[in-house]
């Protein structure tokens, strides 16, 4: 057996099992740091690393030492000015604040020193999507052979040395040698008897030369056991591997953002960093998913990435419209017996008149049947609209699978995200 042992420096010349454990037993802070700086940054620096601080007393580790042992007497000094109790004042130093260091003081309390590093960019990523997950994912039923996975079928005579079968092979070499030792083994043990026949007859009526024979005879067949190879390349077996056809787990999220002329500069950037948070969580966690943008105001487009998250058209609001939009590219593109469909929605509240009731129907009556997940941020630090009103009805109706929360202001939408997408605890 080969064994390779990977002996490359770690980048920075550290140690990256060392650094993982770190990362692990400080998770709670450096969570609560990552939390901060999500929230504090721009809609297009959400992809690079971070740097964190922990109190040094946090990270503090207990430590053995060893102690004098064994039994001693202690004779320790008296003295006339101190009783048991006392309080004793601290030397004074040089400084105004009556330390010994050469900084200057400060009447601002307790300090401490930190610990800081940086974590790298997957380092971070990680911390911000950890327990994360889309909400009732499903494997749906087999539509191609795109998605495949190596399965055993048994073994072969050809393969790599990377997928030899050691038993089987082991097997085989033991069988081979059993065959081909078989017959050697009893011409041996009838020579063998052979010559202690005719070794015990009389001297006078012994053939020396059938003797000399006889070893010879002897000598040749336990050169041929010997010369039988412990194991052969007749012997290797290999793990013979198929693709086997797999259910597929595809899914596709709608991002439907409102971009009319009552979202505000400030409210749509909200929306764009949640979407962004969305993006990235997508990107990073599933192989397999599909992202549809949606932009709305009196009519909605399908549109890329670059014009959804850059363009700056405006107008009125028919929220419907993008509902609408979306049931068609659903029966257009994405057939739900073959696709886990999502779909996140952005916006103000405000709609045209009547139009919430239109949506309501359109989800209750088309869209809620078939979606795995709905989820709705209103962004607004006003009192709800009709559409939320109708939205509430939508969330009775199909509390799992429809859920809503509202954003005021930019630090609510990390926590919003995290809820809107944690992990469920019977998944």
């Amino acid at each position: 057996m080969t064994y390779f042992i990977d002996r490359r420096a770690n980048a920075k010349n550290k140690s990256a099992v060392n650094r993982q454990r770190f990362l692990d037993r400080y998770r709670t802070h450096i969570k609560r740091s990552v939390e901060e700086a999500v929230n504090r940054r721009s809609i297009t620096d959400m992809e690079r690393g971070e740097k964190i601080s922990i109190p040094s007393r946090d990270i503090s580790e207990p430590v053995f030492q060893h102690g004098s042992g064994g039994r001693r007497s202690i004779i320790a000094p008296g003295n006339r000015e101190f009783q048991e109790g006392d309080r004793l004042r601290r030397p004074g130093g040089g400084g105004g604040g009556d330390g010994s260091g050469e900084g200057g003081a400060s009447n601002q309390g307790e300090g401490m020193d930190e610990f800081a590093f940086t974590l790298t960019r997957e380092e971070f990523l990680e911390f911000v999507f950890d327990g994360l997950e889309l909400p009732h994912l499903e494997r749906k039923p087999l539509v191609d052979v795109e998605e495949v996975r190596p399965v055993r079928a048994g073994v072969s005579r050809d393969g790599v040395p990377a997928r030899i079968n050691i038993v089987r092979s082991m097997r085989e070499a033991h069988a081979r040698r059993i065959a081909m030792r078989a017959p050697i083994r009893r011409a041996l043990r009838e020579a063998q008897q052979a010559l202690a026949a005719e070794e015990r007859k009389d001297p006078v009526l012994r053939n020396p030369a059938r003797i000399q024979e006889l070893k010879d005879e002897i000598e040749r067949l336990e050169k041929r056991l010997e010369a039988v190879p412990f194991i052969d390349t007749y012997d290797l077996r290999y793990n013979h591997l198929i693709n086997q056809p797999q259910p597929s787990s595809k899914a596709v999220m709608f991002c439907v953002m409102d971009v009319s002329g009552s979202m505000t500069q400030a409210h749509k950037d909200i929306a764009k960093r949640f979407f962004l948070l969305l993006y990235l969580f997508l990107e990073r966690s599933y192989e397999r998913v599909e992202l549809v943008f949606v932009r709305h105001h009196t009519a909605a487009r399908e549109v890329d990435e670059e014009e959804f998250f850059y363009s700056r058209e405006t107008g009125g609001t028919i929220v419907s419209s993008a509902l609408t939009l979306v049931d068609e590219i659903i029966d257009k593109r994405y057939p739900p017996t073959q696709w886990n469909l999502y779909v996140a929605q952005a916006s103000d509240g405000d709609n045209w008149d009547d139009d919430s009731v239109n949506c309501r129907e359109l989800l209750t009556g088309s869209l809620m049947s078939r979606l795995q997940y709905f989820t709705y941020v209103e962004i607004t630090p006003h009192a709800h609209q009709a559409l939320w009103e109708e939205y509430e009805r939508v969330e009775a109706a199909y509390p799992d699978r429809f859920a809503m929360r509202q954003i005021i202001e930019p630090g609510d939408i990390y926590p919003v995200f995290r809820e809107l997408f944690k992990r469920r605890a019977d998944a």
